[in-house]
């Protein structure tokens, strides 16, 4: 499918920054997404992340959340990089990066692409964390969360999530032990509209194939996992 993409602007309190969107090129309104980032920035990766979302039919927008600190910086998977995304990610104020994601569903739903039709929302790593704040927060139609840290700072939120939501973990990350991820399995208990999905031999990062942790296997499986969430309650 071929799709069109460009950097766009986006208002949130404080300001205006950008966000990478991309759509399938002519046609109708197609249900959006909106894609968080890892601790990386909006980088090449992400971009292609957007992009596939595009050629399976979505029109999708990952906004920059590090533009309050650093805006329009990419990182890549080095060491130095690793500890610089993180030390960013530590200056960010939960509150503000919320509404910046609150501000991206309204540019993104505000588009003639989207006109009408619902939006999901998915993040990795850093972002797979503000995906699970996004659902509890921001009601979108479906959520697909990957590899998430820290979200079991905010289960207090579990009881505002009143849409179908997916978790997708490691089963060998290091930062994200499966204690916490039983807390996570705890605190969704009977919930029929939650998954957690937890991937053999996979570590984090396993859907990033920029990463020395891409998991081809968990990443083909997590994916398709989205799809069927998201096809079932966007389109």
């Amino acid at each position: 499918m071929s799709i069109n993409s460009e950097h766009i602007d986006i208002t949130s309190s404080g300001g205006t920054f950008k966000g990478y969107f991309a759509a399938p090129e002519g046609g109708g309104p197609v249900p959006g997404v909106v894609v968080i980032q890892e601790i990386f920035g909006v980088n090449s990766h992400m971009r292609s992340v957007v992009e596939r979302f595009a050629e399976a039919g979505y029109a999708a927008l990952s906004p920059d959340l590090f533009w309050r600190i650093e805006p329009g910086l990419e990182l890549t998977y080095t060491p130095d990089d690793v500890a610089k995304g993180r030390e960013i990610r530590g200056k960010l104020d939960t509150g503000e990066f919320v509404e910046d994601v609150r501000a991206a569903f309204e540019t993104l739903g505000g588009r003639a692409e989207t006109q009408g039709r619902k939006l999901g929302l998915t993040g990795y790593c850093f972002g797979g964390m503000v995906a699970y704040l996004g659902a509890a927060r921001l009601n979108p139609a479906a959520t697909s969360s990957y590899y998430g840290g820290g979200i079991v700072n905010f289960l207090d939120d579990v009881g505002k999530i009143d849409a179908p939501i997916q978790f997708h973990f490691g089963e060998i990350d290091p930062g994200i032990p499966m204690s916490e991820v039983d807390q996570i399995k705890s605190a969704l208990a009977g919930r029929s509209d939650a998954e957690v999905f937890i991937y053999a031999d996979a570590d984090h990062g396993f859907n990033c194939s920029d990463r020395g942790s891409y998991n081809e296997a968990a990443a083909t499986q997590a994916w398709s996992r989205t799809m069927e969430l998201f096809g079932q309650h966007l389109q």
